[in-house]
């Protein structure tokens, strides 16, 4: 009996030699393996930071532009407020200047041969209202008779 005890042990020596290697090959797999997803997870992180950098440059680029449209935007809001004050003093003067003519037209039939109304430039007095014609620079807008 002495032999199929013997050789018990020595199955299980081998049982336990195949199971070792079994779990030393396992444990260098597993190694391995995590070896790879940390290399992975390493590149994920790279690339993100690369993006990163590409979404920052973008971000300040698109900043810049921002800056040059809103100061561009001002420009014009002042330009069209510059426009609209002439656009109403215009409007002023070519109002005053329909009244002149209205007042003149009607006049004219009232106006004796000796063309007295335009001897005398205090009679259209009373048509301005109290606010003068402004002339723009080197523009010579005068009324002759």
């Amino acid at each position: 009996m002495a032999s199929p005890g013997g050789t018990s042990s020595a199955l299980e020596e081998d049982l336990q030699a195949v199971l070792d290697q079994k779990k030393l090959k396992r444990m260098i797999s597993n190694r391995e393996s995590a070896r790879r997803s940390r290399k992975r997870k390493q590149k994920h992180l790279d690339d993100l930071m690369a993006q990163v950098g590409e979404l920052r440059k973008e971000n300040d680029r698109l900043l810049a532009a921002a800056q040059v449209a809103t100061q561009h935007r001002r420009a014009v809001e002042a330009e069209n407020s510059v426009l609209r004050a002439q656009a109403m003093e215009l409007s002023r003067r070519l109002q005053s200047l329909d009244e002149i003519l209205a007042f003149l037209n009607l006049s004219s039939n009232n106006i004796s041969t000796d063309n007295s109304f335009c001897n005398n430039p205090w009679n259209l007095m009373h048509m301005v209202n109290q606010q003068p014609i402004m002339a723009s620079a080197g523009h010579d807008n005068m009324f002759y008779c």
